[in-house]
């Protein structure tokens, strides 16, 4: 089952999509976030779902603004892709292969929820930037809360899977990762999700025997395809992923962990390592960048210009005079 959650006529609203894109309104709801809180997992939004047979046909997809399908409360990013590793490493400072210590974790960061767009939404460059990216993943989304989990009790906390964009501002990652805390404003404009919540049981013909989801992704900029993978060479499942962001604390209904940005050409920085130059060049207003996931459909987003950052003064050298 897919649900979308759109505005029309000035109205949001939550449907479910049928296979010809005509939405089923679910009465009365309009914040899928808020109807994932409700209830606890795939069986209680299939049962939501399932008042497509009872409610009138709603517009077409083609006749709304598609919304992103939730406004998670949290929003985890993992790093599960080698080959994306050691293109972004060579991009940034020449390094080869992958560290042995990605390879014991699961590594995330959290980024901003609040910098969620739609799927067909403009993209602003961020303040200051002048080196914009995509970064092409798919984000499992949580439905129902657990801590501690192992990999087998997990996949019963995943309610569905989204496509995600990581919209990357290299220069500005590039300076603050120097500090060694992790991304900071080089992450913190704008993370696309969409174009629907496809919920779990639709993607199980894709699963393969070590749980891993076999599905093709597609990155194009201006019409012209830069990368294609398979989602299953993640060197972790899902189920595990959420299994170590649970340790020692809770999953919630509607957060959402991306699988990190797949490798061959899952976005620029990998082939600019790859290549030794910026080719293609950074994103620039106009530019539109179409991501398509197997199972789950395609966003289509065209960058704009953003704002001019406010001045803000450097750190001052104090002299840590003491009292």
């Amino acid at each position: 089952m897919r649900f979308a959650t759109y505005e029309y006529r000035t109205r949001r609203q939550v449907a479910v999509v049928d296979d010809n894109g005509t939405l089923y309104p679910l009465p009365g709801v309009s914040s899928l976030t808020g109807l994932l809180a409700e209830g606890s997992g795939l069986p209680e939004l299939l049962d939501a779902g399932s008042v497509m047979v009872d409610v009138p046909a709603g517009p077409h997809v083609s006749d709304v603004r598609l919304l992103a399908p939730l406004q998670p409360p949290t929003l985890r990013d993992f790093v599960t892709f080698e080959e994306h590793v050691e293109g972004v490493r060579r991009s940034v400072d020449g390094s080869a292969g992958v560290p042995e210590q990605w390879y014991a974790a699961p590594t995330f960061y959290f980024t901003n929820p609040y910098a969620v767009y739609g799927p067909g939404d403009d993209i602003p460059m961020p303040p200051g930037s002048g080196v914009l990216d995509f970064e092409l993943e798919v984000a499992a989304v949580i439905g129902k809360e657990g801590r501690d989990l192992t990999p087998e009790q997990a996949r019963e906390h995943i309610v569905g899977y989204t496509i995600l964009n990581d919209w990357s501002a290299r220069d500005l990652q590039s300076a603050e990762m120097r500090v060694g805390l992790g991304p900071c404003k080089g992450k913190d404009t704008a993370t696309t999700l969409g174009p629907y919540l496809v919920t779990a049981d639709e993607l199980d013909e894709y699963r393969d025997e070590d749980g891993f989801l076999r599905l093709a992704l597609t990155a194009a900029v201006n019409g012209e395809v830069v990368g294609k993978d398979l989602l299953s060479n993640m060197s972790w499942t899902f189920e595990e992923m959420v299994a170590y962001a649970s340790r020692g604390t809770w999953v919630r209904p509607g957060d959402v962990l991306g699988s990190g940005t797949c490798g061959n050409g899952g976005c620029l920085a990998e082939l600019w390592g790859v290549r030794g130059r910026q080719d293609p060049a950074p994103l620039r207003p106009g530019d539109t960048v179409t991501l398509t996931v197997e199972g789950l459909g395609s966003v289509s987003n065209t960058v704009v210009s953003g704002p001019d950052p406010l001045p803000l003064p450097a750190g001052r050298r104090r002299s840590r005079e003491r009292p």
